[in-house]
């Protein structure tokens, strides 16, 4: 099925009892054969997508001691800023600077490495309003994701509830990048902004400011351009749901494309990731087995063991300085 542009599902139709087993059919077919689409009639206020978007800009506009004041290399946890240039994708330098916003929690001493990701955020002193807003969007967008994995199982034939245990009362760990993007690309020249790769939680929100392209989505050999879409979120399978469906839903390779030369780009990616020590239930279904990595990585079980892989393998700098004996494994 060729494709010029992502499907668009209505969430709203959930609410007409008419439309809703449409939606659930369509939610089941295009993430079976996409595996990405934009969301509309979610229900998040304008206002507050308005506010995270704003106060995002300002950061980025905070001089550079005052981000680096909460640079991720004081973050065990890899929390905080990160300076353009200093994460990787397959081994390739993203050029964007980011935050990365956790679960706000104590430390873990002991047990599984994975553990380790446990802990605080860094938040900049000079906007504490960063800290509010991203609480808030936290809030909201965990129960619109919640309620797509509860309408997914339903789609899929199993119960509702069937994925409630992996995310548990508290236990979701879920992270927020707030992302800008330095333009580096011409005209005959686009530049990486991010490499091709898989998401490895669950389910992704992703919000970009409006009038904004370079997401791109891999589909049947072809890239498909992925622009912002007025009022909607790109949604994506992850790699825990991909292995749920032993391959049904399929979690897309993806990209980013750096912006212009002398413009730029703010987009703000939603995980929504099980506990670490998760292992998704396996739905019986007549799936394709799993898609192969670029970095011939398989996917594994717990939730945590893939989180940390990542991690260390993004920001070697942190996990030098946090994690040698990891390292040494």
């Amino acid at each position: 099925m060729a494709l010029d542009s992502l499907p668009i599902l209505d969430i709203s139709q959930l609410d007409d009892p008419d439309k809703a087993e449409g939606f659930r059919k369509q939610l089941r077919e295009v993430t079976h054969d996409v595996g990405f689409f934009y969301l509309v009639g979610h229900g998040i206020p304008q206002q507050l997508i308005d506010e995270v978007l704003d106060v995002s800009r300002r950061f980025f506009a905070l001089p550079e001691e005052e981000k680096l004041a909460i640079e991720n290399v004081h973050s065990a946890q890899f929390r905080g800023y990160t300076r353009t240039g200093k994460e990787l994708t397959n081994g390739q330098i993203d050029w964007r600077e980011q935050i990365d916003i956790g679960e706000e929690r104590a430390t873990v001493d002991g047990g599984e490495d994975y553990w380790r990701l446990e802990g605080p955020n860094l938040w900049p002193a000079q906007l504490p309003e960063l800290e509010t807003a991203f609480t808030e969007w936290r809030t909201q967008l965990s129960a619109l994701a919640l309620r797509l994995m509860r309408t997914w199982a339903v789609a899929l034939d199993a119960p509702e509830d069937v994925f409630d245990e992996a995310f548990g009362e508290d236990k979701a760990f879920s992270l927020i990048k707030i992302v800008r993007y330095p333009g580096t690309s011409d005209e005959n020249s686009p530049q990486q902004g991010v490499g091709a790769h898989r998401d490895g939680g669950v389910l992704t929100l992703l919000l970009v400011e409006p009038d904004k392209a370079g997401l791109q989505v891999e589909h049947e050999g072809e890239w498909i351009d992925a622009p912002s879409l007025p009022g909607a979120f790109v949604v994506n399978i992850g790699e825990m749901l991909e292995l749920a469906t032993n391959g049904y839903l399929k979690a897309t390779l993806h990209r980013v494309e750096s912006p212009r030369v002398g413009t730029d780009r703010i987009s703000i990616p939603f995980f929504f990731n099980p506990a670490l020590d998760a292992r998704m239930p396996q739905l019986a279904l007549e799936g394709s087995g799993l898609s192969v990595d670029p970095t011939n990585s398989p996917i594994l079980e717990t939730y945590g063991d893939n989180a940390l892989r990542y991690r260390l393998r993004a920001h070697p700098n942190v996990a030098e300085i946090h994690h040698k004996d990891l390292l040494a494994k």
